[in-house]
């Protein structure tokens, strides 16, 4: 198992299901939590797994889900198998409490896995991709075919390990302006940075931080957003 689990360690599945992975995630005898939305499930997971000590169910929305609260002194190993239309807002929701996580481990579509990794010059380097390189290591770890599912899904999937750095790997002054350009600079993918960030800054700006106003977002590495913003607040 990727996740290689160890009884000393404390785990947190988002989103069991009937329970797949947390029956070999207790055989670790861990310490585990678990979050699931679905009552029905809730149900079923209880009337399976509530009989051991080590196992503690929270019937809430993960998007809203106070992870940072089961953090008594050790650091919350984060697991899941995400569905599409939740997984970039919970990544967003997971990273504003990445001190209290250890590693996440995720199974997303490989389209999603592609994003998080992607490098500057990329069309998949987006504001996703620079969010998570800004606090985290990524690493593709594996693809899951369709096959391996029923029904079988049309796309693939793929396991990420995502590890939050343990010390800040980049200096910003105000991570609020920070995270306003980066969503500005890409909320028009074709447009270039003059005329995204027209409303945040001139080329004066622009140029204090050796970015061209020619260049597309794209284009940009995480230290030129770094030094733009720094460059803004310190102005």
């Amino acid at each position: 198992m990727a996740i290689d689990p160890i009884a000393t360690e404390h785990l947190v599945e988002i989103g069991p299901g009937q329970g797949a992975i947390t029956e070999p995630l207790l055989d670790a005898q861990c310490e585990l939590d678990v979050v699931e939305l679905d009552r029905d499930l809730v149900e079923q997971l209880t009337s399976r797994f509530s009989h051991i000590d080590r196992f503690t169910l929270h019937s809430a929305d993960a998007l809203t889900f106070d992870f940072a609260a089961l953090d008594h002194g050790q650091p919350l190993r984060v697991i899941g198998n995400l569905p599409y239309n939740i997984s970039t807002p919970l990544l967003f929701h997971l990273l504003t409490q990445a001190s209290h996580i250890k590693d996440m481990h995720f199974m997303l579509q490989k389209e999603i896995v592609n994003r998080l990794q992607a490098q500057p010059g990329s069309k998949q380097f987006g504001r996703l991709s620079i969010m998570v390189q800004l606090h985290c290591q990524v690493e593709a770890l594996f693809d899951v075919e369709p096959e391996c599912f029923h029904p079988q899904p049309k796309v693939m999937s793929s396991i990420v390990r995502i590890t939050p750095y343990r010390q800040q790997k980049y200096l910003i002054d105000d991570m609020q302006l920070f995270e306003t350009i980066v969503k500005a600079a890409f909320s028009q993918r074709r447009k270039t940075i003059k005329n995204t960030l027209k409303n945040i800054c001139d080329d004066n700006a622009l140029d204090a931080a050796n970015i061209a106003p020619s260049l597309r977002a794209e284009a940009l590495t995480i230290d030129d957003f770094v030094n733009l913003s720094n460059q803004l607040s310190r102005a």
